[in-house]
């Protein structure tokens, strides 16, 4: 039995790509994402939750987040998440709502996120090389193994090697819309 898979490829591929763009889209620019909250944990009920399992988030204007707390009692809880988060919002509640406008990023703040999505981008292309690594060990193992020739390694590798290169565009294409997302906004 082969042990080159060429879905599992580019399904491993795409999953950094995937990944990266998760990444990407946590970093704040000077829009209101709705992501930008993902990361934030609260207490609740005795034990820490994801701020989606306990509100909803919505972006109801370009530069204003509006989360809106299912439970009246979680209010302070999510407010207290919010602030620990240290994303550098500013909660202000408004009944079971929290408002939280996006303040404007500095020049200084925007290089550094625009560095931070190079470096992302550069983790999601090392991540698609490894897996581009690992499928070419696989081919020289069938090849020594005799399941498959010479001739056929060498055309899979070629296969590969193209694979890698149109996940390693796509890395790039999203981190670039991001960096310029991000020094533009």
């Amino acid at each position: 039995m082969p042990q080159y898979d060429k879905a599992d490829i580019e399904r491993r591929m795409n999953g950094a790509v995937e990944a990266l763009k998760g990444d990407l889209g946590g970093l704040r620019t000077g829009r209101a994402n709705v992501s930008l909250l993902d990361p934030v944990v609260c207490e609740v009920y005795g034990a820490m939750m994801p701020l989606s399992q306990v509100a909803t988030v919505s972006a109801p204007e370009a530069r204003m987040l509006s989360v809106q707390v299912w439970d009246k009692t979680n209010v302070s809880a999510v407010e207290k998440g919010i602030s620990k988060a240290n994303l550098g919002l500013n909660p202000m509640t408004d009944g079971q709502t929290i408002r939280l406008p996006m303040p404007d990023l500095t020049e200084e703040r925007r290089k550094e996120l625009a560095k931070l999505a190079g470096q992302y981008a550069e983790k999601s292309k090392i991540a698609i090389r490894n897996v581009r690594r690992d499928g070419m060990e696989d081919l020289k193992a069938d090849e020594k193994k005799k399941e498959i020739s010479e001739d056929d390694r060498k055309r899979l590798e070629d296969e590969v090697q193209k694979l890698t290169d149109k996940f390693v565009a796509d890395a790039d294409e999203a981190a670039v819309k991001k960096e310029q997302e991000i020094l533009t906004q």
